[in-house]
């Protein structure tokens, strides 16, 4: 009788478990990715002003120490993606993607003769938080090795992550949001994460990056595609 209530009671706590794990919080999204110490790097290169970057934050309420943790600790695990700090990551991704050294940046529709030059874009244009030029930074700096494989792969899936806000790919990252996805899918890439993980995890970063696609998704598009 008592094994009986041993096991109804385990039973019960079984699902008290699944329940409640079931009832993590709308809008957080955590990827199995090592964040490490790449926001230290970016510093170190001079990718991230840490002045210009601190105060531009400071005018929106500064940096909580989560936020901090990414900048300045090596010490960081699975990289954590909220509505909170979603405009945040999409800054440390977009300076991660402009930064790193790729054949995507050095060989693409960036440098196509004519749009005058990969400095004319939004994407590099628009990132004020480097120390001196950002085109000082535009695929200077190794801060994500890739194999022959892992950038085929980074290349196949940029070629079919779009974005509303201009409907180009990420192979195309003229503005600040393809320029973080690419960087995003090269992290994924080199800590090897397959095809099919690398469409869900970034649809489901455009979703925070742009709220509209959650009602989409709920009306059955995907957020990804031509």
């Amino acid at each position: 009788m008592k094994n009986k209530i041993k096991e109804i009671l385990y039973s019960v706590l079984a699902i008290i478990v699944i329940v409640f794990l079931g009832l993590a919080p709308m809008g957080e999204k955590a990827f199995a990715l090592n964040w490490g110490n790449l926001g230290m790097k970016m510093m170190e290169a001079g990718v991230i002003d840490q002045e210009k970057f601190e105060n531009l934050y400071q005018e929106r309420g500064g940096l909580n120490e989560a936020d901090k943790k990414l900048l300045y600790s090596a010490r960081n695990k699975n990289l954590i993606i909220t509505p909170e700090n979603s405009h945040m990551m999409l800054n440390m991704l977009w300076a991660l993607g402009l930064g790193n050294k790729n054949p995507i940046l050095e060989n693409g529709p960036m440098m196509d003769p004519r749009y005058g030059g990969a400095a004319n874009f939004a994407s590099t244009g628009g990132w004020i938080l480097a120390k001196g030029n950002a085109m000082d930074h535009y695929s200077m700096h190794e801060f994500i090795k890739l194999t022959p494989e892992e950038q085929g792969l980074v290349e196949k899936v940029a070629k079919n992550i779009y974005r509303p806000c201009c409907s180009n790919p990420a192979y195309f990252p003229d503005c600040n949001h393809g320029m973080a996805m690419l960087g995003l899918l090269e992290m994924m890439a080199s800590q090897g994460a397959a095809e099919e993980e690398m469409y869900k995890l970034a649809t489901e970063v455009n979703t925070l990056w742009f709220p509209e696609l959650q009602k989409q998704q709920q009306k059955g598009g995907t957020g990804c595609g031509a």
